[in-house]
């Protein structure tokens, strides 16, 4: 009897062993896809939303903006609500949506029409400018992943400078600095040229130009006083954070 009775006791005390040792381990995020996702969700989810459903379907100018207006303003609100923070990227753009459709509803002559778009593209590099006076540098969402590449390694190289080394800090405003400065001279000059070119040069081409060369100033500029010395920075805290874990 006593036998039979301690059978079963084994094997209920056996059960829950098993099935801990069969669980599925939680599945970690790539590091590449933690990096870029707020890219993702706040810049590239609100434009591709908005051009395809304008371009792609044939919305309205104002439906298109306001539904790809869905995903920023979901995430600036979780962010106050359960953060207690302003989530950057996603509130810019949000901002920047109302500011588009409120100007959809201007009229005037076409100089007033090419002149207006500046008065968008300020606010961002307006916001971006006054990102990097506050510490908090909007173009890092961009800037990270770019020079971290998804290696472990340099997150925590990344993560230590900006905690402690002040010079990287620095590097780091200054980059969304010379990138702020660009967009709102760019603005500057579209609005003094929509009056002062003639019209079909600015409509056919012209904004067009400024754009690019504020980018490639934001490519050049920010590459020599920002990208290059964080990027010598980071390889070598990196270095040095893995020399130590060999040690």
């Amino acid at each position: 009897m006593s036998q039979a009775t301690a059978q079963p006791a084994t094997a209920t005390a056996t059960t829950p062993v098993t099935a801990t040792a069969t669980a599925a381990p939680a599945r970690e995020e790539h590091p590449l896809v933690t990096a870029f996702k707020p890219l993702l969700l706040d810049v590239a989810v609100p434009l591709g939303g908005y051009y395809l459903l304008h371009d792609g379907f044939g919305l309205g100018l104002v439906l298109s903006l306001a539904l790809s207006s869905v995903v920023p303003a979901v995430r600036t609100v979780v962010g106050v609500v359960r953060e207690r923070t302003v989530n950057g990227l996603a509130g810019v753009m949000l901002v920047v949506n109302v500011l588009s459709m409120v100007l959809s509803f201007a009229t005037g002559d076409a100089r007033l029409m090419i002149a207006k778009d500046s008065v968008i593209s300020s606010f961002v590099g307006g916001a971006i400018l006054w990102s990097a006076v506050r510490g908090t540098p909007l173009m890092t969402a961009g800037l990270k992943p770019m020079l971290v590449k998804g290696s472990s390694a340099k997150a925590a190289a990344w993560d230590r400078l900006t905690s402690r080394n002040a010079r990287f800090r620095a590097l780091e405003r200054r980059y969304s600095a010379v990138w702020g400065a660009a967009l709102l001279t760019e603005c500057a000059a579209r609005v003094i040229g929509a009056y002062t070119l003639p019209v079909d040069v600015m409509a056919s081409w012209g904004s067009t130009v400024m754009l690019l060369g504020a980018i490639a100033v934001g490519i050049v500029v920010g590459g020599a006083v920002g990208v290059g010395p964080m990027e010598e920075l980071l390889d070598a805290e990196a270095a040095e954070l893995g020399a130590g874990s060999h040690a």
